[in-house]
């Protein structure tokens, strides 16, 4: 008897909840057509003057001539780029303060117990570029191949260290993951970015080092580096003689580092639909594909749900690597 009473009034709402759904539908698409009429923020999770700031710079400047609102980029550096992730993902989820995010954005849940958001908190947009890690050497050592650098470290393990633009980043990671797949030790030497660790493996100071594609760009053809090998699943369009680590047998560094943009999760998806095709479409014009490929970025310019495929396999990438590693920042 209650529960035919149960059936007969959720039968009577039916009707109410598809109106509901109708109007939340209709107010997204209106949304997304007054969309936008006033200032954005772009956030950076990292300081001024880094590839991350760089390039929400360039995509901000194409958005204001294209939808004559300003476009402001604000930096908030801070614990591995949490406190500027937990910034959108909180900010209201009106399209107006969005994320320009690195890899870390999908790192961090595996990396740290204590989080303040969840991933689900952000909702993809656009996957801006592709990058890679370099793994480098003093050319005064003398180490020509991977393989070379593999057999030298396991005949003297003391001699050998890498290093990585910062703890919890993927040259980390890809460090721990090449130590275990090699079956060699080295000692991890973390920097505090790019800048710091290229200066020191162009001093000598480190053995090895994995750097990131764009700082590495402006000394790729400098005679006192070798560059052995390059993560992700294809060669560099300006590095074509140097193999990937698959191809000299080492799988499992197929993920690449990217620059994406993120909205807040509650943001309608109408406005990250618009927000997603405006920002592939600046990545495809002549001029913003060529200052990415002159960072030593790879463009791509991907629409959100290809975005989140490829956040929802490089989670499950990265949290295998910390697992088997036993990598914790907490």
């Amino acid at each position: 008897m209650q529960l035919t009473r149960r059936k007969a009034v959720f039968g009577r709402m039916l009707p109410l909840i598809a109106l509901a759904a109708a109007v939340c539908g209709i107010g997204g698409a209106q949304a997304a057509d007054n969309y936008p009429s006033k200032p954005i923020r772009i956030i950076v999770p990292y300081p001024a003057g880094g590839g991350t700031d760089t390039i929400a710079r360039l995509i901000g400047t194409q958005l204001t001539n294209r939808w004559g609102q300003p476009v402001v980029v604000e930096n908030k550096p801070g614990a591995s780029g949490i406190l500027g992730n937990d910034t959108v993902a909180k900010a209201p989820g009106d399209g107006y303060t969005v994320l320009m995010g690195i890899t870390t954005v999908v790192q961090i849940p595996s990396l740290y117990k204590k989080v303040p958001y969840k991933l689900s908190d952000l909702t993809p947009v656009s996957q801006v570029a592709k990058s890679a890690d370099l793994f480098m050497v003093p050319s005064s050592s003398g180490i020509k191949t991977l393989q070379d650098f593999v057999a030298q470290a396991k005949a003297d393990p003391k001699k050998f260290n890498y290093g990585s633009y910062g703890n919890a980043t993927s040259s980390h990671l890809n460090g721990e993951q090449f130590k275990m797949k090699a079956g060699i030790e080295m000692v991890h030497v973390p920097y505090q970015g790019s800048g710091p660790e290229m200066a020191a493996l162009l001093g000598g100071q480190v053995a090895s080092a994995l750097v990131d594609a764009t700082a590495a760009y402006p000394h790729i053809k400098s005679d006192k580096l070798t560059i052995l090998a390059i993560t992700g699943t294809q060669r560099h369009p300006s590095l074509p003689n140097v193999p990937t680590m698959g191809e000299v047998g080492y799988k499992g560094f197929e993920a690449n580092g990217w620059f994406g943009l993120f909205l807040p999760a509650s943001t309608p998806q109408a406005i990250v639909d618009k927000f997603g095709a405006e920002a592939a479409a600046i990545v495809k014009t002549p001029e913003m594909n060529k200052r990415l490929l002159d960072m030593g970025l790879i463009p791509v310019g991907s629409q959100p749900a290809e975005f989140k495929a490829v956040l929802d396999k490089d989670a499950a990438h990265w949290k295998g690597i910390v697992e088997a590693a036993k990598i914790s920042m907490d």
